[in-house]
């Protein structure tokens, strides 16, 4: 969203249309879920039609990610990737105003154990992810495994989307928001025993301190969860969430990660291969759409 709407009050004329695009989505959260995913579907096809400029991107991440595809292969991957992302978004729209506690109840959870490891340590639990297609829905899904759940995140430009988002999201479990300013309180909330998930797998730019292999490509990477983790002592957990074909949902938690923070570049190492390990089960469940690869390694070739 456009940076001039930043300070306008919530019922500036300037922000109508926005809030009629909330007013829609409002609406469409009211389908059923099955619904969702059909339309999903219908509309996933037309952006990948469509869309041109997030149609290379994301095509180009998956030419270079998956060489030993055949071309058929690799553009069926692209399309099923824009299916992928827009049942997300119209999930999303369930997380953020309809009732989710069916699908925390049935939930497939892979390496509880791992979940209560870390808490019995009573340090606070820090979750690592990535941007899978599973977007806002997860948050709750997570939530409800946790004690006093929180997670961080970039607040949007646009007052009316920040407020429909993050309403939408804290309306679950009590979840604690944390923005990149509020670091200090995140690590305290982990040091008294809270947990926070944190998706950190996106290209920030000069931000990237180190580069480790995704799918074989040097990706950049922020050495920021490293920092929490010495600074907070929290336990380390990888985590993932996937949305199975006959429409169950499975979160997975990885064993505690002992000596995360000592290395920074082993522990991007880490939280990179696991979500290349998640994605060889469903390749097309991520936001490929992002330009993953826009910092490059000094003398290597831009890839966009």
């Amino acid at each position: 969203m456009a940076k001039k709407h930043v300070g306008r009050p919530l019922w500036h004329p300037a922000l109508w249309p926005v809030w009629l695009v909330v007013f829609i989505l409002y609406c469409l959260s009211f389908l059923p879920m099955a619904k969702k995913q059909s339309w999903g579907a219908g509309i996933g096809r037309l952006a990948y039609k469509k869309m041109r400029s997030r149609y290379k991107v994301t095509k180009k991440n998956i030419d270079v990610c998956f060489p030993e595809l055949t071309e058929a292969q690799r553009e069926k991957l692209v399309e099923d990737s824009f299916i992928a992302c827009a049942r997300g978004f119209l999930e999303t729209t369930h997380a953020w105003w309809r009732d989710v506690t069916p699908y925390v109840k049935t939930l497939k959870i892979t390496g509880e154990e791992h979940l209560r490891d870390a808490k019995s340590r009573g340090k606070g639990v820090f979750l690592i992810g990535g941007h899978y297609s599973l977007f806002d829905l997860a948050l709750p899904l997570f939530a409800y495994q946790l004690d006093k759940p929180g997670y961080m995140y970039r607040p949007n430009d646009n007052p009316v989307v920040e407020q429909m988002i993050e309403k939408g999201r804290r309306r679950h479990c009590n979840i604690q928001a944390f923005t990149k300013h509020e670091m200090p309180q995140m690590i305290q909330h982990l040091r008294d025993g809270g947990a926070v998930w944190y998706a950190c797998d996106q290209d920030f730019g000069r931000r990237s301190k180190v580069f480790v292999p995704f799918f074989g490509v040097d990706a950049g990477c922020i050495v920021t969860p490293s920092r929490i983790a010495r600074d907070s002592g929290a336990s380390v957990l990888f985590v993932s969430h996937l949305r199975h074909p006959d429409g169950q949902y499975e979160i997975t938690f990885s064993p505690v990660q002992d000596d995360f923070g000592e290395d920074e570049t082993k522990d991007a190492h880490g939280w990179m291969k696991n979500i290349e390990d998640t994605l060889k089960q469903y390749p097309d469940q991520y936001l490929w759409m992002h330009k993953r690869f826009k910092t490059r390694p000094e003398g290597q070739p831009r890839i966009y």
